[in-house]
């Protein structure tokens, strides 16, 4: 394919709704979780929908489930498709034809809604067990910081302790003499 360059596309300018959530491959559940909060709780939705496609369908799943856990009474669906992606390659050297290629990538559309959805629909979960339901308040949800440790170098300062690194070069002291 180093005879081939991608033909750039320009992109079609879509709307995004107030109550889409479109996951990426690159964001964080915790992002996704917080719009939902700030859409059920300030902006009083009664409905949202998460959309993604290729790697970002896990996340948009695990996003949907962490959802649910923390707000009551949501009713989900989940539609699963196709979506078909038309790459065209041109030439470099002369002689050489177009070239396309055809991708069909994997797209979920996960609704969720605090009114009763189609109970018929093959896609319909029902609202989970309020007692796997942990809610959290709006003020909680934005008082939290970030994870995993307080956020400022490891914290060991002068004299690293007993890490075992930065002992450097020289005879052992309790090893073993050797022959």
């Amino acid at each position: 394919m180093n005879k081939y360059r991608k033909v750039i596309k320009p992109k079609e300018a879509l709307v995004k709704d107030d109550d889409e959530i479109r996951v990426t491959a690159a964001g964080s559940v915790s992002a996704y979780v917080s719009r939902a909060g700030k859409l059920f709780n300030e902006m009083d939705k009664k409905c949202l929908t998460i959309t993604a496609t290729g790697n970002a369908l896990t996340k948009a799943v695990t996003a949907a489930e962490v959802i649910k856990r923390r707000f009551k009474g949501l009713h989900q669906i989940t539609k699963l498709d196709s979506q078909e992606i038309v790459d065209e390659y041109e030439p470099l050297e002369e002689g050489l034809d177009k070239v396309t290629d055809i991708r069909h990538v994997p797209c979920m559309v996960i609704t969720l809604s605090l009114d009763p959805l189609d109970k018929g629909d093959k896609g319909y979960q029902e609202p989970l067990d309020e007692a796997l339901v942990t809610e959290v308040d709006p003020e909680e949800m934005q008082s939290r910081g970030r994870g995993r440790g307080g956020g400022r170098g490891k914290g060991r300062g002068k004299g690293a302790g007993k890490s075992g690194k930065g002992e450097g070069k020289g005879k052992s002291k309790d090893k073993g003499k050797g022959k």
